[in-house]
C-alpha cells in the first residue's frame, strides 16, 4: 500500500513497505521530467513487490508554477544540486527514524532530468549504497557547470565512492552512444567502478509503462532484471569495495546513427 508523507520542509513522500516485518533496504524511485504522476507512484509499489522499502519524493516541491503544465511535458521545471542535496538528506534522516527500513542500505534511481542527482549525491555524502542513472545524467548539459549544477558530471564521478548502473537505450534521442563513451571513459579515468548497459531499440523514456508510444515491454523486463541484481549484489554486501570493475554492455546495430533517433510520445 502506498503512504504519503509531508516531511517538515513541506516535501511529499510516497513510501510503499514490503510485506515483512524485518527491516528492509529502501531504493528511491526519482521522477522524470513531469514531477510525481502515476509512474513513480507505480515503481514505489513495485520496488515494495520485490522487497525492498519503494520510495518517491517530489523534488519539485519548491515550484509555485502550473504543476499541471509540468506533468502534461508543457512546462520544465529546474532543480539546483545544493536544494537536491537538502532534499535527500531530509529523505534519508525520516526513512532511517523508520523501524521497517533498513538505514545502512539505501539506493536512488534517477530517471531522465533527474538521472544526474543519484550521483551528485553520491559524491557529496556516503549516505548511499548505490545508484542507479536510467537514460539520464549523460547528455551535454551535465558537462558543463551553470549556477543550477556548479559541478561538472566528471568531477562527480571522481568523488563518488558507491557502486553505479548506467541503463540506457539505443533510440534515445537525448543520450547518443558518444556521450555513454564519454561517461563511461570518465570512470575509466577516475579509477572508479561502473556497469553500463544499453538496450537495442529502446528509445527515451522506454521504461515509463503510461506513455504507450515510449514503452518497450522486452527491454524493461531486461533492465529491471538487471536492476535487482545489482541492488542485491550492492546491498549483500557482494560489491568488492578493493576492487575496480569497468563494465560497458552495448547492443547497438552495425548502421547505428543517433540523427536518426527520435522523441516519441
Amino acid at each position: 500500500m502506498l503512504e504519503e508523507h509531508r516531511l517538515e520542509s513541506g516535501m511529499n513522500v510516497w513510501v510503499s513497505r514490503p510485506d515483512t516485518d524485518e527491516p528492509r533496504p529502501a531504493v528511491m524511485w526519482l521522477h522524470e521530467r513531469y514531477g510525481i504522476v502515476q509512474h513513480p507512484k507505480d515503481m514505489a509499489e513495485r520496488l515494495a513487490e520485490v522487497g525492498y522499502v519503494g520510495v518517491s519524493p517530489d523534488l519539485f516541491h519548491r515550484y509555485d508554477g502550473d504543476i499541471d503544465a509540468v506533468a502534461r511535458g508543457e512546462a520544465r521545471v529546474e532543480i539546483r544540486d545544493d536544494e537536491v542535496i537538502d532534499d535527500f538528506d531530509e529523505v534519508i534522516r525520516f526513512l532511517r527514524s523508520q523501524d521497517y527500513v533498513r538505514g545502512d542500505s539505501i539506493g536512488i534511481i534517477g530517471v531522465c532530468q533527474t538521472g544526474r542527482q543519484p550521483i551528485l549525491y553520491a559524491a557529496h555524502r556516503n549516505d548511499v549504497t548505490a545508484v542507479v542513472a536510467l537514460y539520464g545524467g549523460v547528455d551535454n548539459a551535465n558537462w558543463q557547470p551553470t549556477p543550477e549544477q556548479p559541478v561538472p558530471m566528471s568531477e562527480l564521478i571522481a568523488a563518488t565512492e558507491c557502486p553505479v548502473l548506467g541503463q540506457f537505450g539505443e533510440a534515445d534521442h537525448i543520450i547518443s552512444i558518444e556521450s555513454l563513451q564519454a561517461w563511461r571513459d570518465a570512470f575509466e579515468r577516475a579509477n572508479k567502478s561502473y556497469r553500463i548497459r544499453v538496450y537495442p531499440g529502446a528509445p527515451h523514456g522506454w521504461f515509463n509503462d503510461t506513455m504507450p508510444g515510449r514503452y518497450r515491454p522486452e527491454q524493461t523486463a531486461a533492465a529491471w532484471k538487471d536492476m535487482l541484481a545489482f541492488f542485491e549484489e550492492a546491498f549483500g554486501a557482494g560489491w568488492d569495495a578493493s576492487r575496480v570493475t569497468w563494465d560497458f554492455a552495448s547492443d547497438i546495430s552495425v548502421d547505428y546513427d543517433y540523427s536518426k533517433n527520435v522523441r516519441l510520445e
